[in-house]
């Protein structure tokens, strides 16, 4: 979608600091970090939210972008103290780029509730 941030990161055509990445997704660090470590992971091909990924070929993709999330927690030393996964959906939730997105959040305690 050549309007959409996330699809000009994943082609090339802004920079982003990107820390892994697979076939189906790519991690990379938040402009805007809400934590010491504060990365986006976000699927290859563009949907716009977690409700657009139907059927087996959604959920597989959403399997890809979760564990590459996993991954890079595990690879940012994020396992010993925990982390946070978020996915926000639609403008009551915070999402602020339409393609969807998880925050992977660590390196300190995080509160709870949320926001």
């Amino acid at each position: 979608m050549a309007d959409c941030l996330f699809c000009r990161i994943v082609a090339g055509e802004i920079p982003a600091r990107i820390v892994k990445r697979s076939a189906d997704a790519i991690a990379f660090h938040d402009v805007d970090p809400k934590a010491p470590t504060h990365l986006v992971v976000i699927p290859t091909q563009h949907l716009a939210a977690v409700r657009d990924a139907e059927g087996q070929e959604g959920a597989r993709v959403l399997g890809q972008v979760l564990a590459l999330a996993a991954e890079a927690a595990s690879e940012a030393g994020l396992d010993a103290r925990g982390y946070r996964i978020v996915t926000n959906t639609g403008p009551d939730a915070g999402q602020s780029v339409n393609h969807l997105h998880l925050h992977v959040l660590g390196g300190r305690r995080l509160a709870w509730p949320p926001g």
